[in-house]
Order: structure tokens, then sequence, then C-alpha cells
């Protein structure tokens, strides 16, 4: 199978290359390295099956020809994390949704139907009052705070495009709502919590809270979480839906800190922040996050292997040898 991937040297799209790699396939990644890395894809490199271009596919000359190549597309090319997204938001209203309708434009052309994943994100719930998310629960976004949200906003309209081009067309693509996704590679530069606190605590740092810690998130091993990709991907029944992917296991920010402490053995202790001292302006977190996966479960049998304290166990296990290393 010949698959592309843009945002490829990006952490989940550079696990997305290295499943498909094992399983023989050919993979071409395209990425701008913005905050992809090529660290990440250094492994593949002399791989015969592989392929990487450093291009924006804002501009990309070969989207043409590698979209009429592909047997399957995963879109992860996004601007993503909360201080990046507050940083430049011109750049993500281009990347997310610009990048988005240049792509499915090219599908379109291509003279060939591949099965194509679109990453969205369970940002788009906002704050929605429910305990969980289902994929039909309502969208609720507040008013103020315009630039928080440009992230969800941009990816609701890649879902509102991709379902347009699904429709018309006939493509075959299914959108994804990928909840806290962590594991290998991972970094914190943009507000990525737990590649934070796993660094601060093996360094004996404090661990950095924003708010007051009682936020909610359920995180989703990005091992499992390409397992469900590929899986919906292929699966017909998927085309034109919109599915949640993740783990429903739910974890309080307080709570994962210390438990992160305890896993690491880490004399670190925790530092509450408030969201303006972080970010610079008011800024309203949502209160939890975590998704309903019935439909998951029903079109893939998709179950986690990776429970969260198997994660983070090893995400401490490398963190400590990267820090031999450079010791």
């Amino acid at each position: 199978m010949h698959v592309l991937i843009t945002g490829g040297a990006g952490f989940i799209g550079s696990h997305l290359a290295e499943r498909h790699l094992a399983n023989g396939d050919q993979v071409y990644i395209v990425d701008n390295l913005s905050t992809g890395s090529l660290s990440n894809i250094d492994a593949f490199r002399g791989h015969p099956a592989f392929r990487f271009d450093e291009a924006d596919i804002l501009h990309w000359s070969g989207m043409d020809k590698a979209v009429a190549w592909a047997d399957r597309i995963y879109h992860m090319a996004a601007v993503v994390g909360v201080k990046k997204v507050l940083e430049d938001p011109v750049a993500v209203m281009a990347t997310n949704m610009t990048g988005t309708e240049r792509i499915l434009r090219a599908i379109h052309h291509g003279g060939w139907n591949p099965q194509v994943v679109i990453a969205s994100t369970s940002e788009v719930y906002g704050f929605n009052a429910k305990s969980s998310f289902a994929e039909t629960d309502d969208i609720v976004l507040p008013s103020a705070g315009r630039l928080r949200w440009a992230y969800a906003v941009t990816k609701l309209a890649d879902e509102f495009l991709a379902f347009s081009y699904a429709r018309k067309y006939g493509l075959h693509i299914v959108v994804v709502r990928l909840f806290n996704t962590i594991g290998p590679n991972q970094v914190g530069h943009y507000g990525m919590v737990v590649p934070s606190f796993v660094k601060q605590a093996v360094c004996n740092a404090p661990l950095t809270v924003y708010g007051e810690g009682d936020q909610t998130r359920s995180f989703c091993d990005v091992r499992d979480t390409v397992v469900a990709l590929d899986r919906l991907a292929g699966c017909p029944e998927a085309w034109g839906e919109v599915v949640n992917v993740g783990n429903d296991q739910e974890i309080s920010i307080r709570d994962l800190a210390e438990l992160i402490v305890q896993r690491t053995h880490s004399q670190s202790p925790l530092h509450f922040m408030s969201y303006r001292d972080a970010y610079g302006e008011e800024f309203e977190d949502v209160t939890h996050r975590r998704p309903e996966l019935n439909k998951l479960r029903a079109l893939t049998g998709f179950a986690p292997e990776w429970s969260l304290r198997d994660t983070l166990d090893d995400l401490i296990k490398r963190e400590c040898t990267k820090n031999l290393r450079v010791a």
C-alpha cells in the first residue's frame, strides 16, 4: 500500500509512518518542520520504502503527484498546541483550513479515490456540559476569548470541508476527533502537559500546574491511537463519519502530576500557576474532556493496550535514559 502522511515528521504522523513501514507499506511524508522534527523520522531516512519532502502543504508543488500515488492519506499537518495557537493565530487559520481544502481538492482532481483520514480534535466539543462526549453531541464554543478557540474553529471547519467533499464527490474520508494523545517523541514546547511533567519530575523540578489542576483529561497512548486510525481508514463503514479516538479513562491534572511524581520517585513539588501568568492573557480552560468510544469500538473492535501508568513508566524510563546520555 502507498501511504501519504502530511505532517508526518510530527508526533502522531511519525508513529503512523513507523507502523506502516513495519507492515511493508511504502510511506511518503511531507512536513515543513515547524513543529515536526527530523529526529522523529531519522530511523526511517535510509529505508528503501520511505520518502520525505520538507515542504509546506500550502505551497507544496508535489502535492498533486503524491495524492495521485497514494492508496491512503493521513492528513495530520496542522498548527498545534495552545501556546503556538496564541502566538500565531494567522498561521493556524491558514494551515489548518487552507491546507486541508488544498489537499481535498487535489484528491478530487487526482483521478483516484484513496482512503483518507482527516485529523480533528476533541477541542471542538468546547464547553459542552456532558460528562463525556459522543460524536452527535452539541458543539459549545464561547464568544469570548476568540483566539483561544482558533484551533477548535479551524478543525471544525476542516470537518465541514471533509464532509462536503465526501458527499459531493464520493470521497472515502473519515474524520477523527483525537483526545489527548501522548507517548514517545512528544515534546512539551507548546503546552503538552505529560512530557512537561515527566521532564520536570525526572529533574526534581517543580511541576507547573495551570489553575487549580481540577480540570480532567483522558490520555491515549500514541501506539494505540495509530492502531485505531489504521483500522478506521480501511473500514468502509467509517467513511463519511466522524469518530472519537482516544482512551476513556479520566484523570485530573493535579492527580496526573502527583502520579508522575510518585512513579519517578521524585522530590518535585507542585507549582500552581494562573492561566494569565502562563499565557499572558485571560484564558478559560475546559473543565473536562472524556470521549465516548462506542462508535469506534463498533466500527473497529478497538480497545487500548496501553494504560496511563504503563505509558508514564515508559516515558519516565526514556527521559531518565536521555538524561544519562547527556550527563
